[in-house]
């Protein structure tokens, strides 16, 4: 279809994702009717994914400032520093609705993307984590998602050499029909050496660099923008194909380039493509730019102006060099065998000039396609938590058999071992991860130090679902209690923020309550948010996916000979409790795996409480005192205990505990989910140490059992051999897998 003969009607307006309103705007500030390719152009800037118009004024809350920050929101990654003139760069993204539809080649390319907005700052990448959700894994359809999403995700980290350091998976029926797949890439950079998204330089050169251009992905970033309806479902051409080879040899090209400062500006070309690279690197450096698409290389005949400016074609990016510096450019990606074409230059008018042959196709003030409408979206109290809140405990049951209960709960897909994902990484590509996959955090060595970064992601959705404001604060503490556990301090945070449609005030009312409970937490303890993503219209038959505000953190452990893993370590060790048991069902796995049912309120999180019981954690570890720790999450302290004693691969140790019950009921005690608890083992004679600081930083401590045996015991509830909890454990998603 030539550009020049369509004739734009109210159908294909809303078809490119925009309302009449909107189309009203874009005339006046073009001052004319947009041909089809500049529709195209705002349709893919002024969608959510890439112009937040729907969540900004709720992104405002967050506190984004500190000592510790480097780089806020506004590029394309955060950095946070940690001494010696480096910094971690971070950065969560989503890729939910493509990989509904063609989940290996969807997940790739989301992490993919995220690892490019990692280098493109100049940063050497370290790790990546996932954060997935699905539905019920008895679902056929949800096998084979989960498996080509591992596949997809795992088979391009190998490829391109990052490990995976870490991240977390849930199931829940709230996710059938569209899983969420977000990916976080971290990675380590030199101060100094920093590189913007700016297009800088009047007549400096505009570059593409990487693969060729293809239709695939093209109008990404507005599909994923949109409800996964029936024929957004079969929109494959929507989904872009990565090169993970080509993305090896793009970073560690670009990587040199930047080393050796022939860069002035660099953007990944992933969602919106070259409209998104050219418009915000222009826009920010207060510039224009004009290119020429007949000299972007293509691997498809006949593409059109709109097709080659919203292709997501993966392996790209738009680099801004000194006009005076391209033979040293050129011999940088001559070496690594990368392809790079000029195809344009800065300006100096602020416009976006798109020509193809040398004539105009396009020509669009940047700050036009930026500054896209800024929507404040009414928020109403879901009236579903009126029911679901309820909760009678006396009309729960209690277990007939702990044993059983325990194991169950062990077994279920959210709480089981991930091992059969985690063996899918390479370890080849992990030689300086010090703490992987199944740890309460990843830690990745810092090269040519001592120091290390762990990082996490975490977030329970179905807290969400009961309380956003909740969910959003413990999802902060727990990422903060996960690395506090590795022995890390946290830094700084990334959001993951993936909703249903923001134009319901039920769901809009869902993401403010979440910020806000986030905005608190971070406050708090002093972890700024430096960077994120927003997908909403996360939507299946039945209405919203559960709320899910996932948060990425990070943090710095000092010394690596510091770094502290989950499981026991010594027979006769002596196992504290921090923190305290509370009579606290509600959103428990426990009442969802053993009793189908999901309501009640969600735990209570007093930050007060958290900060006391993290202080004690880190000084304990700081000081030598502490073998193992590990944070009470899913299924409550029982699990936690059984984690401790199977998680070690040489050798598992059982124990021996004994708890004050006191009016607690004995279920909600053993599986119960209360916040703020951390299991610590130690040698007896540290012991006394570890209370001593516990007391000096008010936090609640005591003694509750001892490292010993191959089995499990728990008052008289529970008493399983350590194989028995392992194998239940251990073997539960493959088994899953294979009926």
């Amino acid at each position: 279809m030539s550009e020049d003969t369509v004739v734009i009607t109210k159908e294909i307006i809303e078809k490119e994702g925009l309302s009449m309103d909107e189309y009203e705007m874009i005339k006046k500030r073009l001052g004319r009717e947009p041909n089809y390719t500049e529709l195209g152009l705002f349709s893919a800037m002024w969608s959510e994914h890439c112009s937040y118009k729907n969540s900004k004024p709720v992104l405002q809350l967050f506190p984004t400032k500190g000592k510790q920050v480097i780089q806020a929101p506004g590029e394309n990654a955060g950095v946070v520093d940690i001494g010696d003139d480096q910094g971690v760069v971070f950065k969560i993204e989503s890729h939910n609705h493509p990989s509904a539809v063609e989940p290996y080649a969807a997940s790739a390319t989301g992490g993919g993307g995220c690892i490019r907005d990692i280098f493109t700052m100049g940063a050497q990448p370290v790790g990546l984590l996932d954060s997935l959700r699905l539905g019920a894994l008895s679902k056929d359809r949800v096998k084979f998602l989960f498996k080509n999403i591992i596949r997809g995700f795992t088979d391009y980290a190998n490829t391109v050499g990052i490990p995976v350091l870490g991240g977390e998976i849930y199931f829940d029926e709230s996710y059938e029909g569209n899983p969420l797949v977000n990916a976080m890439t971290v990675g380590i950079v030199k101060n100094k050496e920093i590189v913007k998204a700016r297009a800088t330089g009047v007549g400096n050169l505009v570059l593409i660099v990487g693969g060729a251009t293809g239709r695939d992905g093209v109008a990404g970033a507005a599909f994923a923008s949109a409800g996964l309806d029936e024929e957004a479902s079969k929109k494959s051409s929507a989904v872009a194909i990565g090169d993970p080879q080509m993305g090896r040899i793009l970073r560690e090209s670009c990587l040199e380039l930047m080393q050796k400062g022939l860069v002035l500006g660099m953007q990944d070309m992933g969602a919106a493509g070259l409209i998104c690279s050219t418009c915000e690197t222009s826009y920010k450096a207060h510039t224009g730019i004009e290119i020429d698409i007949a000299l972007v290389p293509r691997k498809e005949e006949g593409m059109n102006a709109y097709e080659v400016m919203l292709s997501e074609s993966q392996e790209r990016m738009l680099v801004i060099v000194d006009k005076n510096k391209l033979e040293e450019v050129k011999k940088v990606f001559a070496k690594w065998n990368v392809p790079v074409d000029i195809i344009g230059k800065v300006t100096n008018d602020g416009i976006v000039r798109v020509k193809e042959n040398g004539q105009v196709v396009a020509e669009v003030p940047a700050a036009a396609l930026v500054e896209a409408p800024i929507y404040k979206r009414s928020a109403t109290r879901p009236k579903y938590l009126a029911q679901v809140n309820r909760l009678n405990l006396s009309s729960i049951a209690q277990p007939k058999d702990y044993n059983s209960a325990l194991l169950k709960l062990l077994s279920s897909p959210t709480i089981s071992s991930k091992n059969w994902v985690f063996q899918h990484g390479d370890p080849k590509v992990a030689k300086d991860v010090l703490l992987g996959p199944g740890s309460d955090a990843g830690v990745a060595l810092v090269p040519g130090t001592k120091k290390a970064i762990a990082a996490t992601t975490d977030c329970n959705s179905t807290y969400c679902y009961l309380d956003p404001f909740k969910g959003g604060a413990i999802a902060v503490a727990e990422a903060a209690r996960n690395l506090v556990c590795t022995g890390a301090k946290p830094l700084a945070i990334t959001d993951g923020i993936n909703f249903g449609n923001p134009k319901n005030p039920e769901v809009f009312w869902q993401f403010k309550q979440a910020a806000l409970g986030i905005t608190q937490a971070c406050r708090a303890l002093n972890t700024p948010v430096v960077s994120g993503n927003v997908s909403f219209n996360n939507e299946n038959p039945k209405g919203s996916v559960d709320p899910t505000p996932i948060v990425g953190m990070v943090g710095l452990i000092k010394d690596k000979a510091k770094i502290t893993s989950l499981y026991f370590k010594n027979s006769g060790d002596v196992i504290l409790l921090l923190g305290k048991n509370k009579e606290e069902l509600g959103g428990s796995e426990y009442l969802k795996v053993i009793h189908g049912l999901k309501r009640g309120n969600c735990p209570e999180i007093d930050l007060k409480l958290e900060k006391a019981v993290q202080k004690t954690t880190l000084e304990a570890i700081e000081k030598g005192l502490v073998p193992s720790a590990h944070d009470c999450s899913e299924g409550g302290l029982a699990v936690a205990l059984a984690e401790c004693s199977i998680s070690n691969p040489e050798k598992k140790l059982g124990a021996c505990v004994n708890l004050d019950a006191g009016r607690i009921r004995p279920d909600a005690l053993l599986f119960g989910e209360s916040q703020s608890r951390i299991i610590l083992s130690a040698k007896k004679n540290n012991a006394q140490k570890i209370i001593r600081i516990a007391k000096k930083h008010k936090a609640p401590i005591c003694i509750i059992g001892e490292v010993s045996g191959n089995k499990l015991s728990i008052n008289r509830w529970v008493n399983i051999s350590v194989s028995e909890l392992h194998q239940c454990w251990y073997n539960a998603v493959a088994d899953s897998l294979k009926k």
